[in-house]
């Protein structure tokens, strides 16, 4: 019996057609305007103020819209975008090194391993210069060469510089210039800000969003907020893991509670794998910490040529250390793509080649470097990492080389949405890293930022335009019949979780859901795991409503109530995460399926298949929509890094 049902084929109808270089002007200059005396009467509601919300609503408050925005956090500069540390893709060539928008598209198709729309990822490019002019003119302060022009570095799956960064900071320093934008509007009366106040559900009438029910952190209190229109810029799932790179708070309840109402997810299983992460160190861990990938500019990483060899690195002689990535891939080298990089470490660790606690590691070494260029020098780039992983490890890293390890990162999947960032809800649009529609099936390296940051600044505040300005929309009464049922679910919802008092904690639930994950839907996956997993999830699921023990009330501060709201998504998230992986019967970017994979280990795509985006429309068993992927200008070939 199939574990999902076959759906009618989806398609992008708001994608241009033409030359590609022309779609995105195309589609700006037929979308419709509201003019600035209109927009002063609608209200959007956008949620999250990491890069992409932060920009979006400062963006759309400066065209005259009042804002109603939403963080969990105590503050805006709190977003998980804070911790983006090696920078910021875009087609400057300031190096004069061959780049190009072309290239820029070309590259993340390419690195997407074929599993993107060309469109967007050409719109992505084009871009993407715009937004290093519009940070700098906020004073981001991205490093500078020595004749004045902004400096670049490279990142995984190129061969050109075209990398803009602030330090090891891109993120953080990046965020500040949007939230000080943000915080302009917020002076100025257009952006109402809730902050500490968490999106529990979607409120849709007549068809189209309309709103969300939220819940105040501090005092417990359920709110409703209408407008005419909501964002959704909440970032990634990749904390259904438990352990990642990501900020604990970071959750996927707003674009579920979204999926349920009616907004398709789309290839939940494409998550990413990063390999520049500090191993974990037991079983106490509750987040693992990202070093950059940045640090593959000037580190080499190897791993002893023999078994079991337990020596101090610096023991271990030249020619008895085996640089593997230089060894496979020589164009590249260590600047690999990140799915690459990711399974090559898997690989010397499971044949007993890897260091530290467990085997579970590779060096990261730049003594290299320090020697080329001396210690200054890599103090300038990379300071702020080196510091932070001592405090962490306790180790010298320009004394020993570092030790890292692959682990869960970012999330390629998310709502579908069309070109206008529109999903299948009328009215509702996803942003950044909550969309899926960028990145295909492996993101490159720097290119978050570089797509929160093209939906919030210059992508959303065209399109929205055109959504507001074609749709007539009736005021939504606060008692609208609608209204009411979405707001007594969330409390019936609340009470049922209080009422359990069970014996185990949510986090107990939460760890042995991401390590069936990690185990059966990580790095690598099969059809026997990819069932075993499936098998336990409906248990694990009932036994949570059945145990969990949730201490507190309603009407607080309750974290273990977040948590626990939070922890029953990912239940249900994991289950359509794991049909999606066992649908898709090819190994692509970082989906590695075991049973397809080439004579030399490399993922094995299969074209004829399984070129389309997998979109899943909820229900008692999930409704998979296929988008078929058009090529005109980059064709699917292996993808080859040698």
């Amino acid at each position: 019996m199939s574990d999902y049902i076959e759906g009618d084929p989806i398609a992008d109808t708001k994608a241009p057609t033409g030359a590609l270089e022309n779609r995105w002007d195309e589609r700006k200059f037929t979308a419709k305007l509201v003019n600035p005396a209109n927009r002063r009467k609608h209200r959007v509601i956008v949620v999250g103020t990491g890069l992409a919300g932060g920009s979006a609503g400062a963006t759309l408050a400066e065209q005259g819209y009042h804002v109603v925005q939403f963080c969990f956090q105590d503050s805006p500069r709190r977003a998980h975008s804070v911790a983006a540390q090696g920078g910021i893709n875009a087609a400057k060539n300031y190096r004069n090194d061959g780049d190009s928008v072309y290239r820029l598209f070309y590259d993340t198709v390419k690195g997407g391993d074929f599993r993107s729309r060309e469109s967007n990822v050409y719109r992505l490019a084009q871009v993407s210069a715009q937004i290093i002019d519009q940070a700098v003119a906020q004073g981001v302060p991205f490093a500078r060469e020595y004749g004045g022009l902004l400096d670049t570095r490279s990142f995984g799956g190129v061969q050109v510089q075209r990398t803009f960064y602030a330090r090891g900071q891109t993120g953080q320093q990046l965020l500040i210039g949007a939230y000080q934008a943000l915080s302009r509007q917020i002076d100025a009366g257009n952006v109402e800000l809730h902050p500490r106040t968490e999106m529990l559900d979607l409120v849709v009438v007549d068809g189209r969003a309309r709103g969300i029910v939220a819940r105040d952190l501090v005092t417990g209190e359920i709110e409703t907020h209408l407008a005419d229109a909501v964002v959704l810029a909440t970032g990634g799932y990749g904390n259904v893991f438990y352990l990642s790179t990501n900020a604990k708070g970071s959750n996927a309840t707003a674009i579920w509670r979204a999926h349920k109402r009616g907004a398709y997810f789309a290839n939940p299983c494409f998550t990413q794998i990063h390999p520049t992460c500090i191993p974990r160190s037991g079983e106490h861990q509750s987040k693992l910490t990202l070093m950059s990938e940045s640090l593959r500019n000037d580190g080499r990483i190897w791993v002893p040529k023999r078994k079991g060899d337990t020596r101090p690195p610096e023991e271990i002689p030249e020619d008895e250390r085996d640089y593997y990535l230089e060894r496979l891939y020589p164009s590249f080298g260590n600047l690999v793509p990140r799915d690459i990089a990711s399974r090559a470490a898997k690989n010397v660790c499971d044949a007993g080649l890897g260091v530290g606690p467990g085997g579970l590691g590779v060096y990261l070494d730049f003594a290299d470097a320090i020697e080329r260029m001396g210690r200054p020098a890599i103090e300038a780039r990379y300071g702020n990492l080196f510091d932070m992983y001592q405090r962490i490890t306790a180790e010298d890293p320009y004394a020993v080389p570092m030790r890292i390890y692959p682990a869960i990162h970012y999330t390629m999947g998310g709502l579908w949405v069309d070109y206008d960032l529109q999903s299948t809800i009328p009215g509702l649009f996803v942003i950044g890293e909550a969309n899926f529609s960028d990145h295909g099936a492996n993101r490159l390296g720097a290119s978050a930022l570089m797509q929160g940051l093209a939906d919030g600044y210059f992508v959303l505040p065209a399109t929205l335009n055109d959504y507001l300005g074609g749709t007539r929309l009736d005021e939504v009464p606060a008692r609208h019949d609608e209204v009411t049922r979405v707001e007594t679910e969330v409390r019936e919802r609340i009470s049922r979780l209080l009422g359990v008092g069970g014996t185990r904690s949510v986090d107990s639930f939460h760890r042995e859901l991401g390590l069936l994950l990690w185990d059966h839907c990580g790095m690598s996956r099969s059809r026997e795991g990819l069932r075993k997993a499936l098998e336990r999830i409906p248990g694990l699921r009932a036994e949570f409503w059945r145990d969990v023990r949730i201490p507190g009330g309603a009407g607080e501060l309750n974290q273990e109530l977040e948590k626990a709201n939070r922890v029953a998504d990912f239940l249900e998230l994991a289950e359509l995460l794991l049909i999606d992986a066992l649908a898709r019967e090819e190994s692509c970017g970082g989906h590695f399926r075991e049973e397809h994979q080439t004579a030399g280990g490399e993922a094995q795509r299969d074209d004829e298949h399984f070129s389309y985006v997998a979109a899943w429309e909820y229900g008692e068993k999930p409704v998979l929509h296929r988008e078929d992927l058009t090529f005109e200008h980059v064709h699917p070939t292996q993808r080859s890094y040698t």
